[in-house]
This record gives C-alpha cells, sequence and structure tokens, in this order.
C-alpha cells in the first residue's frame, strides 16, 4: 500500500486508484432475480488484499458465485462497540454501446476513472482497502474494532449477500452498534459553498410487478380485452402520478441548513426549491421529498401477429419509512382493480440519529479536510445494506467521503452511463476515511 503522505501525482497511479480500477475489470455485473455474472473472482481479490494487511478474512457464498467477504480489525479501545464497514462488489448492467469507454475497462481519462462501479461502488471498496492500510501498515489499529466487509448482491436488494449473512451468520456483526457505507460523504454546492452530505437514512424499497391478463388471439382481430392495452393504461396512470411533499425529521433539518445557507426564509421557500439550489445534488434530494413510482421494466408479447394474454411491468417504489402499505393501498386505487399486483422485493426504510458520537467524528475529520464546510444530513432516495444490518439493531449511515468538483452531476453517476470519478477524489477519501477510522 503507497503512503498516506503522497499525492496522486507522486506515484504512476495512487494505490486507492489502482484498486478500485482492478475491482472495475471484473464484471460484477448483477441483472437481478437471482440472474448475475457473480462476485466471486473480485471477492478473492480482496480477500488477498486483506490477507496482506494481517487480518483473517472470511469467504462466504450463498450460491456458487455469489461470494461476501468478512474480516474483523482490532481496534484500541476494546471497551467501544464494533463499527461496520462495508461497501459492495456487484453493479448493475452496462450496455457498452451507450458509453465512450468501455464500462468494464477501467480507463483513466481527463483525471478521472472510468467504469461501472466507479462511484457505486467499488470507488468506496478500494478507500476501504487503503485507508486500513495507511492504519495497520503504520503499526497502529483503528480506535475501535472493525468488522470490514464486502458483500454480494446489494443491487437485487442483498437477498444473497447482506441479508443472507445476516439471516445465517449474524455473528460476524457480534458487538456491532454502527455501520458506514455508500451514498454519503460527497461533496456539494450551495449558494456557491461547498458542503457536505451524510446519509442518515433511506426510503423504504417497494419492487412491485404488475401483470394484466386478456384474451389471446390473432393479431388481426378486434380483441377488446388486450392485456398490453390494459397494462399500458395503468403503468401509464401510474408513472405520471404526482406524489404530494412530506417531510421526514430528517428532510426538514436539511432543508432548514440549506435555508441558513443561502439566508432565505424556510416558511417562505418550498421544498422544491431549497433541494433544487443544490445543484445536481437535486438529483437524488428532491426524491426524498415524496413517494416515487418509477415503471422500469416491461414485458408482453412473443411475436407481431399475436396477442400475447399475458403482460407485465415493473415498478420501482421509494416511499418514506413507514408509508409502504399506504403507498401499496393508493397504487392499486391509480391502477384499478384488473391489473394485479405481485411484490417482488420490499424492504425497510432508515432513519439514523442525525447527532451522537458518529455524526460529531465526521464533522471533525471532515473539517480538518476541508475547513468551514458544513456537514448536512440527508434521507437517500435508494437503499443500501444498511437496511439488512438494521435487522441485527445496527444503525447504518452513508459516508463514502469525495470532495467533488461543482461541475460532476454525481447523482447521474450512479447507475448512468460514462460512470466515473475524480482520481483526486478517491485520494481525499482515502485520507478522511484513514483519520475516521482512527478518530472513532
Amino acid at each position: 500500500m503507497a503512503e498516506a503522505s503522497q499525492t496522486p501525482e507522486s506515484t504512476e497511479l495512487e494505490a486507492t486508484a489502482a484498486i478500485a480500477r482492478d475491482l472495475i475489470r471484473f464484471d460484477t455485473s448483477n441483472y437481478g432475480e437471482g440472474r448475475s455474472n457473480g462476485e466471486r473472482e473480485a471477492a478473492e481479490y480482496v480477500e488477498a488484499h486483506l490477507r496482506e494487511l494481517g487480518l483473517e478474512p472470511r469467504l462466504f457464498e450463498s450460491e456458487p458465485g455469489r461470494a461476501s467477504v468478512v474480516a474483523r480489525v482490532p481496534g484500541r479501545n476494546p471497551g467501544k462497540p464494533a463499527l461496520v464497514l462495508h461497501g459492495h462488489l456487484d453493479v448493475v448492467p452496462a450496455d457498452p454501446r451507450n458509453w465512450s469507454v468501455d464500462p468494464f475497462a477501467g480507463e483513466i481519462r481527463d483525471g478521472m476513472l472510468w467504469g461501472r462501479g466507479a462511484v457505486d461502488m467499488k470507488d468506496m471498496d478500494a478507500m476501504m482497502l487503503t485507508a486500513l492500510g495507511d492504519i495497520l501498515g503504520e503499526g497502529r489499529l483503528p480506535e475501535r474494532e472493525i468488522v470490514v466487509a464486502y458483500f454480494a448482491d446489494e443491487e437485487a436488494g442483498g437477498s444473497y449477500g447482506a441479508s443472507w449473512l445476516v439471516d445465517h451468520h449474524p455473528e460476524l456483526f457480534a458487538g456491532a452498534t454502527e455501520a458506514i457505507s455508500e451514498v454519503g460523504g460527497y461533496s456539494i454546492t450551495v449558494g456557491g459553498r461547498r458542503a457536505y452530505l451524510l446519509q442518515t437514512g433511506e426510503k423504504t424499497l417497494l419492487w412491485i410487478r404488475l401483470v394484466a391478463h386478456g384474451r389471446a388471439a390473432h393479431g388481426s382481430r378486434l380483441i377488446r380485452d388486450n392485456a398490453i392495452t390494459k397494462l399500458a393504461a395503468a403503468v401509464a396512470r401510474l408513472g405520471e402520478t404526482e406524489w404530494p411533499v412530506r417531510l421526514t425529521d430528517t428532510t426538514e433539518e436539511l432543508l432548514g441548513e440549506i435555508a441558513n445557507v443561502l439566508g432565505v426564509d424556510l416558511a417562505e421557500t418550498s421544498p422544491d426549491e431549497l433541494a433544487l439550489a443544490t445543484g445536481s445534488a437535486s438529483g437524488f434530494i428532491t426524491a426524498t421529498l415524496r413517494t416515487t413510482t418509477n415503471p422500469t421494466g416491461l414485458t408482453a408479447g412473443y411475436k407481431h401477429n399475436v396477442i400475447p394474454d399475458r403482460a407485465e411491468a415493473l415498478i420501482d417504489i421509494r416511499t418514506l419509512p413507514g408509508e409502504e402499505d399506504a403507498v401499496l393501498a393508493e397504487v392499486r386505487r391509480i391502477i384499478g382493480d384488473d391489473i394485479d399486483i405481485e411484490v417482488v422485493h420490499r424492504d425497510v426504510g432508515l432513519e439514523s440519529p442525525t447527532s451522537g458520537a458518529l455524526v460529531d467524528a465526521v464533522r471533525r475529520t471532515l473539517g480538518a479536510h476541508d475547513p468551514e464546510a458544513p456537514v448536512f444530513p440527508y434521507l437517500l432516495s435508494g437503499g443500501t445494506d444498511n437496511k439488512s444490518l438494521s435487522r441485527l439493531g445496527i444503525r447504518g449511515y452513508g459516508f463514502a467521503p469525495l470532495r467533488l468538483p461543482d461541475h460532476l452531476d454525481f447523482p447521474a453517476m450512479f447507475h448512468g452511463v460514462d460512470e466515473r470519478v475524480p482520481l483526486d477524489a478517491l485520494f481525499f477519501g482515502r485520507q478522511v476515511l484513514r483519520d475516521l477510522l482512527l478518530d472513532y
């Protein structure tokens, strides 16, 4: 591992970027519903790095090829509860026809690392290794015991990864009370001032399938009981639904912080206006102010001149914590009684405390590396493996620290085309994460 005092320019390729590049080159695409290229090779790569640090990692396969790795790092203060530091090794698929680079080549261009997983989340996977490497390589220990985990299957809800380990090997996380992982700790710009978002909560995850039935027939006939027609109408109604703004404690606090930076009256400025004032970060924040119901897939038919008797649509629903049942009831009203609803995957929403020792340590550490930049709590519109860990009573936060340029549309990088991360942001994250683990 490179020494923490090096800069990205002082070596051919700084260690964090090199590891993230290597991980991108493992095509761990996860297609959902059990279909995946698997994480085994990437897991073995991580396992080898952890062994080089003097640790004793364990590799677990929930199914052949669906591999996760877990290790324990002793801490200086055994009286403190353990902290879970976790990432995931799978990625969503990428169609190379849409990219300007090979999504699995790990190309370095324009001071950035390009490829599927560059921000979601092989960047953090690499920062975890190099931050721990810096600490252990200096003969030091983190302040508290660390359970470092690299999970399979996060992009499909964790059934073959974090959720499986929580169900089958909960002892791996014994003594841990908090966890940190992805989609937080990155910088945004508000009113010309840099700030950082600490992810302190997550919306609820509801993946459903809509199924319409009709009459199979020749494509030339007049058939009013057409499954595709019925499904299309229901999908359009649901996709066009404007859900009302509803603020949680987390989003209320976030909007108050934004209003304070902007110098505006919170009571006279709409939540959407305040969210939009965060620039590209509004791509995440606006979705946390309300429920979202996005159609994401359609399946029907097998030949041009055959009317099928079944049509299906996939809907990605994200509700505010605790509103799942009410939203499902409203979805039923919107689509009508002649469309069936199948729940494909359902997981909890989370809201962790926005103050306390861990949050204070995050503020302290970021303040040392980027003085005068405030830290705001926020609710994630997506979800992470913190959902699974919450079943063990572990409170989860998102903190993958990245200092980003103003012009980078960071939310667009997640599951987007030409995913990329600045090299200097990777180095920044390594240093911040190292110092956090030493402090907290």
